[in-house]
């Protein structure tokens, strides 16, 4: 197994349960988590930890609030260029969320946060398919 292969494997395993993922959905919502650490991976989880723990918020009006505040917490702008992307933001936000209706019944949080980020939606070029 070759290194990058190595570290991918860890990274997954970050956010094997739940008290992991809801950490790092509160870290969105409260503006903690710390930017340096704010990866497409989190993006992703976050987002799924959002439709999975927080199933009464309208997410289509709450979610670019949350990243808009996110962004401008941690020191970054909501530009045309920077930041906040609302496109970005529901292309992921229905695709989670249409893979959040695939999963099994029960499934544990840290076993779809790992299918999610093993799934094309979890690769960054993942909006490639839709835009260039």
């Amino acid at each position: 197994m070759s290194l990058s292969n190595t570290l991918d494997v860890n990274w997954y395993d970050r956010y094997a349960d739940e008290d992991s993922i809801r950490g790092l959905t509160r870290g969105l919502i409260e503006t903690t988590w710390p930017e340096p650490d704010w990866k497409h991976r989190e993006h992703c989880v976050a987002t799924l930890g959002l439709i999975l723990f927080y199933p009464d918020m309208d997410l289509d009006d709450e979610l670019p609030r949350i990243i808009q505040r996110y962004n401008l917490a941690q020191g970054g702008q909501n530009t045309e260029t920077a930041g906040y992307h609302h496109s970005m933001t529901l292309l992921y936000l229905n695709a989670i969320r249409h893979f959040v209706r695939t999963l099994p019944p029960n499934t544990p949080s840290g076993i779809a946060a790992r299918t999610l980020l093993q799934s094309p939606i979890g690769k960054k070029e993942y909006p490639l398919r839709y835009y260039s």
